[in-house]
């Protein structure tokens, strides 16, 4: 990609995304997050409809009766992206590729991030850490960001989000809104890194995927090639042995990674190349601000 086509590109995501983030997303971000950076202020006795997490237990000792910490909202937020940059995500059969949608999304998350005056960083990833951009505010770094969104070459195809996780962890010394945007093709465990993360931060996860990693078309025998590992091999697409057999396999990854993200306290929006993410995100959004 040459300058002026990846001036185009980042001038076309920035149009698209910065005007969702104004008119879509500002609330409904603002919402979803306010108050996640918190400091503590005072305690003051317990009022129905508090929340029983925060009773200060020793002061609520000392006075025989209920009191609660009372917090402040911090100024500003800490917002991470942490981006899988894998060879997977160069898969694109059904929709755009993986790739274009991350960026549009990260893209979309920046700006709402910047319309609530909040910093904005980002960890690409594959099987290490590619590239860590410290979080800043403005409109330039997050064009800075965008352009290596569309641009960035990784080092390695292969996937470790355990990696991704830990750098998060031990990097940020201040909590953070993280999001980690991935298709979760990995075999590794990850899990036990999520957990640790999302107590010391506040984490969503975010899965692209294509609907062609769900299921196959009966079109005969077709050879298949990992972007990860460059193995390939032939499959019988005719086969309905072999189709059920790969949307089972399937099922139970998605099944496996609903269930240990919800043990860990992670919140999951998963959203197919072929559709309209505004709408994921916007539930993943409400819901936060449900709670």
């Amino acid at each position: 990609m040459d300058a002026n086509e990846l001036l185009r590109k980042v001038r076309q995501i920035e149009i698209k995304t910065r005007g969702l983030s104004q008119n879509i997303f500002a609330g409904e971000y603002h919402t979803a997050f306010k108050g996640r950076g918190v400091m503590f202020s005072e305690v003051r006795e317990y009022q129905p409809g508090d929340d029983i997490r925060d009773i200060d237990w020793n002061v609520t000792a000392r006075h025989n009766r209920p009191y609660v910490k009372v917090y402040e909202e911090e100024r500003e937020l800490t917002v991470m992206l942490l981006i899988d940059v894998s060879g997977s995500r160069n898969f694109g059969a059904c929709g755009n590729p993986k790739k274009e949608v991350m960026a549009e999304l990260a893209a979309t998350l920046a700006f709402s991030s910047i319309q609530n005056n909040d910093k904005v960083g980002v960890i690409f990833f594959s099987d290490r850490v590619e590239k860590f951009i410290p979080p800043k505010k403005g409109r330039k770094h997050i064009l800075l960001i965008i352009r290596e969104i569309i641009k960035f070459v990784p080092e390695s195809p292969g996937t470790d989000i355990d990696v991704a996780l830990r750098f998060l962890t031990n990097a940020l010394k201040k909590r953070s809104t993280a999001f980690l945007i991935s298709d979760f093709i990995d075999g590794h465990d990850y899990f036990s890194s999520m957990s640790i993360a999302n107590r010391k931060h506040d984490l969503a996860a975010i899965q692209i995927y294509d609907r062609r990693d769900t299921r196959l078309p009966s079109v005969g025998l077709i050879r298949m090639r990992d972007l990860e590992t460059g193995t390939e091999r032939w499959v019988d697409t005719s086969s309905s042995k072999v189709r059920k057999a790969y949307e089972r396999q399937w099922y139970e990854q998605q099944q496996k990674l609903s269930s240990m993200v919800g043990r860990c306290g992670v919140d999951l929006a998963s959203i197919a190349t072929d559709e309209d993410y505004v709408k994921a995100l916007l539930a993943l959004f409400r819901r936060r601000g449900n709670r």
